[in-house]
């Protein structure tokens, strides 16, 4: 396999970053970045930590984090599965990123910073949902902010696609074949519906 083991010949394979893609980088907020990511209910949130890095999908049926000035952002940890992959390497190392989709656009804003984690009483109260509040809340401070070219989404038409899930296998089916029929899988599917929504917030 030919490797590119330089940056010399990284730039060299991909020419000068256009103007629009300079230009467009802030270390804030802008009015209409601001605009984009209160419509978001969905981002992943990246985090690198001692034992390498995670990706995370975070959604809400409201804006996914919470604006509080243009180098702050605050989102509520929801219930999830408890593995905490994100948590740990926040609390360990602390780099962080955001990216936000909003449904139907192919613009993607992106957020790069640092993140920790706070148990604030108050703090946490003021995400209740539901008679509950989220264990902690990840605290984002912005180092800079930009939009992510729209190809990817446009060559995957992901908004015009529709349910291609047919046919796939269920979170069930996936881990009864990696236990090996160890684990109900059936009953896991079959539950799912109810336990869930018991276990939104």
């Amino acid at each position: 396999m030919t490797e590119i083991t330089s940056l010399d010949a990284l730039e060299a394979l991909y020419g000068a970053p256009s103007e629009g893609s300079l230009i467009k980088v802030t270390p804030a907020l802008t009015p209409a970045y601001r605009a984009w990511i209160e419509k978001s209910r969905f981002c992943i949130l990246s985090t690198v930590g001692v034992h390498g890095v995670d990706a995370s999908p975070r959604g809400d049926d409201g804006p996914v984090v919470r604006v509080v000035d243009a180098q702050t952002l605050q989102m509520p940890d929801w219930r999830g599965n408890n593995r905490t992959d994100s948590l740990r390497n926040i609390v360990t190392d602390g780099r962080a990123s955001l990216m936000f989709f909003v449904p139907g656009s192919n613009i993607v804003i992106r957020t790069n910073g640092t993140a920790r984690l706070s148990v604030d009483d108050t703090l946490c109260a003021s995400f209740a949902r539901k008679g509950a509040n989220p264990r902690s809340v990840v605290v984002f401070t912005i180092a800079e902010v930009y939009s992510q070219c729209a190809r990817a989404l446009l060559r995957s038409g992901l908004w015009a696609a529709g349910d291609e899930s047919a046919g796939l296998p269920s979170m069930g089916d996936i881990l009864a074949e990696i236990s090996q029929g160890g684990f109900d899988g059936a009953s896991y599917d079959a539950e799912w519906d109810v336990r869930v929504s018991k276990t939104m917030w």
